[in-house]
């Protein structure tokens, strides 16, 4: 079909119901009617002549055809809004709405008091922090921006190491007051663990125990490192844990921090396309600068928590 035939305000369309994978919602967030969204996407599909979605009771899932249009849409959105900041001047006026996706802990223990103070410096600026216990899928557009514990391997994304992070094996002071004590690696095999659930793990640079302790009992897996984090400050078992976490807990203390010593790395991926607008460059600088200034707590050192104002 030729271009000039092709309803653009229908192409807008196609792509919330996509990115919701609901005609429903789809009409809830663009204030439509629920018959009008599902008509218009008819018109589509026979406009273009092929199928776009499956219809299932689970909701709307993308065809082969779906998904290739999908790719030609979000491109076209990506070069609107670049187009939109250049000749509007948003490119120099840092406003708009952007998402943030993050691992568990460090979204919730380190980037989310520091964002508090990037949306002061920045008020024009929205951001919407996603905190998930798995990767962001940057190509599926599930956010501008995001931190992960492994490089991301997809094409057209700008990636960056953001900075390494330590861990070790923490309990609170209760537990090692009340439980026998651990001198070295083969004590750990009389006590108890709290870890993740092994087939949910989504990254084996998370898989610790079966390194330190194979054999020690664990009473209570979870996929969330915060729920960990809650089950040893309660004083029943042991857990390996960042130590930028373990640190806001004055009851919690590393055991054999000599011997086990964990380092792993956060990295920073945009979509190219994404990386070039003005508000996502403010938050990426914003982030290297406070994990530099936060370097030591990061990495288990001596040193304090620093905002960056």
């Amino acid at each position: 079909m030729p271009a000039e035939q092709i309803n653009w305000d229908n192409l807008r369309l196609f792509l919330s119901v996509a990115r919701a994978q609901s005609a429903q919602e789809a009409a809830r967030r663009l204030g439509l009617d629920h018959s009008t969204v599902t008509r218009r996407l008819h018109r589509l599909e026979k406009e273009l002549g092929a199928q776009l979605f499956e219809r299932t009771p689970a909701g709307h899932v993308l065809t082969t055809a779906g998904h290739r249009l999908l790719e030609h849409v979000e491109r076209m959105e990506s070069s609107m809004v670049l187009v939109g900041e250049d000749i509007g001047g948003d490119s120099h006026t840092l406003t708009g709405h952007v998402r943030l996706g993050a691992t568990e802990g460090f979204g919730s223990f380190f980037l989310a008091p520091h964002l508090s103070h990037f949306c002061e410096r920045h008020p024009a600026i929205q951001v919407e922090l996603l905190i998930v216990p798995r990767f962001i899928n940057l190509s599926q557009r599930e956010a501008d921006l995001a931190v992960n514990v492994e490089r991301p391997q997809g094409n057209g994304q700008v990636c960056s190491r953001l900075t390494d992070y330590r861990l070790r094996l923490y309990a609170s002071r209760r537990y090692l007051d009340s439980h026998p004590p651990i001198r070295q690696a083969r004590d750990l095999g009389a006590h108890r663990f709290f870890g993740y659930v092994e087939e949910l793990v989504f990254s084996p640079a998370l898989r610790y125990l079966a390194a330190i302790a194979p054999d020690a009992p664990t009473p209570l897996r979870s996929t969330s490192v915060v729920a960990q984090y809650h089950a040893v400050r309660e004083g029943r078992g042991l857990a390996v844990l960042p130590c930028f976490m373990a640190a806001q807990s004055e009851e919690l203390v590393p055991v054999l921090a000599h011997e086990i010593d964990l380092l792993r790395t956060f990295w920073i991926a945009a979509p190219g396309d994404r990386r070039e607008l003005a508000r996502v460059r403010a938050l990426w600088d914003y982030l290297r600068e406070v994990v530099a200034c936060n370097r030591p707590l990061l990495l288990g050192e001596p040193g304090t928590w620093r905002s960056v104002q």
